[in-house]
């Protein structure tokens, strides 16, 4: 590696604003990709765990200080935690590289940043949620409040642990509710950290609670428990339909961001060479685990030679190589059953017809890692059509120089986001989300917070 590690100290659930052992006293290890040696200990979160967390979050949000907190502490509160994340960022970055594999460049200039803007985002809209006054009977005064819905569970994924503790928490907390956060399995250390500065920024005991565990066994009993108000969850879209099916028993708000298969399509009237660095970085960044991935790339004909050659010159330049190197562009996948499931899919696409242009292999660096090649398939979809020919609709990419070309294409892709001669750019204040099977309800922007919050009528009789 390329920097002596200092040892990752052990890590306990957060429960109460206190950091805490399972009950079980159970603790699994949780793993470097690149190394394929443990990095910690880390508290088995368990059912009785999953129930301690909401009953904190229960009681912090009926008889706490959280929801009856003036807006501008919340905001205030919202804001030092961003600073902090900033503060903090070297330690968080190098922490995200170590659990997920990804390059420390990724973790460091572009998670950290996203995450501590997400806070400071979602700070502001803490003083900007209201309700109205309302035209009725003039014998009434009819207006609506605008409050929190209570207990919030958020579930997130592995392939961005950092910046989802952004996206669900945030906007969650910047309404008024308490949430229990269940980070992923494999990448549980951002999430925890996250939620020590949480409490070191002000954040009352109870509001944030941070249990890592098995999504069957600790995510499954914060799904099914009566006093869990809103689930909100990033990940697969089977897990998504066993949720909603789970969900219904307590009859919770939901909402869901899941799996894609996103088209990126390329006219020939582009600029190609723009358009292989987007295509490249809308496949290659983060390793490829990314849900709204352009994985489907469809190229007009006429161009189609030209562009795929330039697009596995560029694969075959991308070497996997140390993640905490900060000039590394491509790290390691984040456990050995997500490289061989993506072996897999490339065995595949080959056995099927798809012809290998670039990569396609396993490639170790210094002889350990889940690391792959930058791989390229060719002859897989075949025409612009093909971009709405799936279950999923997450998002898509268009590139093209014809201004009308470019907005008629995005209203008829069904996706929830469409990048126009750009791919993978994200903001606190743009919603992100799915059309079909990649779920429902968003993330980000000012449309997410709809979902963390309910609307009270009030009916005063004036006669």
């Amino acid at each position: 590696m390329t920097e002596t590690l200092t040892p990752v100290k052990p890590a306990k659930l957060i429960i109460n604003g206190v950091p805490v052992d399972a009950a079980s006293g159970e603790t699994y290890t949780t793993m470097n990709p690149a190394t394929e040696e443990p990095i910690c200990a880390v508290a088995r979160a368990g059912a009785e765990d999953v129930d301690r967390a909401v009953k904190a979050a229960r009681e912090a949000f009926d008889k706490g200080p959280w929801p009856r907190m003036k807006p501008a502490e919340r905001q205030k509160i919202l804001w030092r935690l961003g600073d902090l994340i900033l503060e903090h960022g070297d330690e968080l970055g190098r922490l995200e590289t170590l659990d997920n594999g990804k390059p420390i460049f990724e973790s460091r200039q572009i998670d950290v940043p996203m995450v501590a803007n997400c806070f400071h985002y979602f700070a502001g809209w803490a003083t900007k949620l209201a309700g109205e006054t309302l035209p009725s009977a003039p014998s009434f005064l009819t207006y609506t409040l605008r409050e929190p819905l209570g207990v919030v569970g958020a579930i997130i994924p592995w392939n961005f642990p950092m910046n989802m503790v952004g996206w669900k928490a945030a906007p969650a907390l910047a309404a008024g509710n308490t949430v229990v956060l269940k980070p992923a399995e494999l990448t549980p250390l951002t999430a925890i950290r996250i939620g020590e500065l949480a409490l070191e920024a002000g954040l009352p005991p109870g509001a944030l609670n941070v249990v890592p565990g098995p999504g069957a066994i600790a995510g499954e009993a914060l799904v099914r428990h009566p006093r869990v108000d809103k689930i909100s969850f990033t990940g697969s879209t089977e897990v998504g339909k066993h949720l909603m099916r789970t969900a219904a028993d307590t009859v919770k708000k939901l909402t869901l961001e899941l799996g894609g298969k996103s088209p990126n399509i390329v006219f020939a009237d582009a600029d190609l060479d723009a358009a292989v660095r987007g295509a490249s970085v809308g496949i290659f960044y983060g390793k490829g685990e990314v849900c709204a991935a352009g994985s489907r790339l469809l190229v007009e004909r006429s161009v189609h030679d030209e562009f795929v050659a330039k697009l596995a010159e560029r694969a075959k330049k991308l070497v996997p190589a140390d993640p905490l190197d900060p000039k590394t562009r491509l790290g390691a996948l984040a456990s050995k059953a997500q490289m061989e499931k993506v072996l897999g899919y490339v065995q595949t696409g080959v056995r099927e017809g798809a012809r290998l242009a670039a990569g396609g292999e396993r490639q170790p660096v210094n002889g350990r890692g889940w690391f792959m090649q930058a791989t390229v398939l060719d002859g897989v979809d075949d025409a612009v059509e093909k971009a709405n020919d799936v279950l999923y609709g997450l998002a898509a990419g268009v590139w093209t120089r014809d201004v009308k070309k470019a907005h008629a294409v995005a209203r008829r892709i069904q996706a929830g986001t469409v990048w126009v001669n750009a791919y993978n750019f994200y903001d606190a204040a743009v919603p992100f989300g799915g059309y079909k099977a990649s779920g429902f309800g968003r993330d980000l922007g000012p449309e997410c917070l709809r979902d963390y919050t309910q609307v009270k009528s009030v009916w005063v009789n004036l006669e």
